[in-house]
């Protein structure tokens, strides 16, 4: 491949990462734009989990051999047979050199580096783990280029080639090392989007999902149920007490309040698998499930009630159960559930319900839900909502 042809990859492989919309297809770009720039039949991106002194493998590309999966759950190698990685900063670039590709071969050490640094000359030296990969998966040789972000090692890019195919130079090992820095960018600006995102579906005193993350799944799950009957449950919940706590021992404890339930209400959902546990502001939280029947999600509720009752900060939770497996009508829509279920919510509020309360189990629900909407003050803190409070329902 000529000058042209490599800018060319270049410029291919930073829009194809610049454009995946999750990390995950971020990693397939870079290490299928890497091999296809390079050559290789094989490519793979692997990150450094210092905490686990461990390489893992976050995506196999190309030609894949039997038990090389793509996106591989469990494919880690121990550090310490591969120490070039642990020895990126603290060797090569400690004399102010830069992070440089280098090439092995399955018939052992006989490639230079990248720039034609010689082994043992300071740079990665030959590395039997990897000669012998390169023999039982039937590859003829690879390059391997560390990858830096803010500083730091941050893991390596790998591409490798049949035994047929001519071995890779010194000149490709360079353009590896560049290839690398420009999937470092590319990992760079995917991690901020991911945050960016984590930050806007995530309730950041709890660690929760937010409201707009239950808006989102919940229009997905009502799709489900129109086009495939899927169960559909939406429990919310209203912690009780948390202005008495706020106003008599202070917000700092109310906020230990809500971290807490918050903790009840993530085990607790935890056994209706796929669940969605939020935070949906203030003293409410919600719970939602696509799958199990609504006794299965009743059930859980209840637990979730009687736990409550038991912490040592506030009074206990109210909460409503709407299900599209319980007899509430058509749900054309993600607001009828969520105001069945807020409806049931308040009912179990204002009669003090021992347990909770389900739309479709409790006709007062259903009455409630369909009542008209009275004008709110613009201050209401439940103005997100559309149904209307029932007497004695307030907090």
């Amino acid at each position: 491949m000529g000058v042209d042809g490599r800018l060319r990859a270049i410029v291919e492989l930073s829009q194809a990462m610049a454009a995946a919309p999750r990390a995950i297809e971020s990693w397939r770009a870079a290490a299928q734009g890497a091999l296809e720039a390079l050559g290789g039949s094989f490519g793979a991106l692997s990150v450094w989990e210092r905490d686990y002194g461990r390489l893992k493998v976050l995506v196999n590309a190309g030609e894949r051999v039997d038990g090389e999966e793509e996106f591989p759950e469990d494919e880690t190698y121990p550090v310490h047979e591969f120490p070039e990685i642990a020895e990126f900063l603290h060797e090569r670039w400690a004399g102010g050199g830069g992070p440089q590709a280098w090439v092995e071969t399955a018939a052992g050490p006989a490639v230079a580096p990248a720039s034609g640094a010689a082994r043992g000359s300071g740079g990665p030296g030959y590395n039997h783990q990897r000669v012998a990969a390169l023999r039982r998966r039937g590859r003829g040789c690879c390059v391997v280029a560390p990858i830096v972000l803010h500083g730091r090692a941050w893991g390596e890019l790998y591409v490798a080639r049949p035994p047929e195919a001519p071995l890779f130079d010194a000149a490709d090992a360079d353009f590896a090392t560049v290839i690398a820095s420009v999937v470092a960018a590319g990992i760079a600006q995917t991690e901020r989007l991911e945050e960016v995102r984590r930050l806007a579906f995530t309730d950041p005193l709890t660690g929760l999902a937010n409201r707009r993350a239950v808006d989102v799944r919940l229009d997905e799950a009502i799709a489900r149920y129109r086009e495939e009957g899927a169960v559909v449950s939406l429990v919310v919940c209203d912690l009780n007490g948390l202005k008495k706590v706020n106003d008599t021992q202070g917000h700092a404890v109310g906020d230990r309040l809500l971290e807490r339930f918050a903790t009840l209400l993530s085990v607790c959902g935890a056994r209706l698998p796929g669940s969605l546990v939020a935070r949906l502001g203030g003293d409410e939280f919600c719970l939602l499930t696509v799958g199990p029947t609504s006794d299965e999600v009743l059930a859980v509720a209840t637990e979730l009630y009687e736990r409550a009752a038991r912490l040592d900060l506030g009074e206990g939770v109210a909460c409503g159960i709407a299900s599209t497996g319980d007899p509430i009508g058509e749900v054309r829509s993600a607001r009828r559930l969520f105001r069945l279920a807020d409806a049931a919510q308040y009912r179990a509020k204002a009669a003090r319900a021992g347990g909770p309360v389900v739309a479709g189990r409790d006709g007062a629900v259903l009455r409630l839900a369909d009542a008209p909407v009275p004008a709110r003050p613009a201050r209401d803190r439940r103005r997100f909502r559309d149904a209307p409070t029932p007497p004695g329902g307030g907090s």
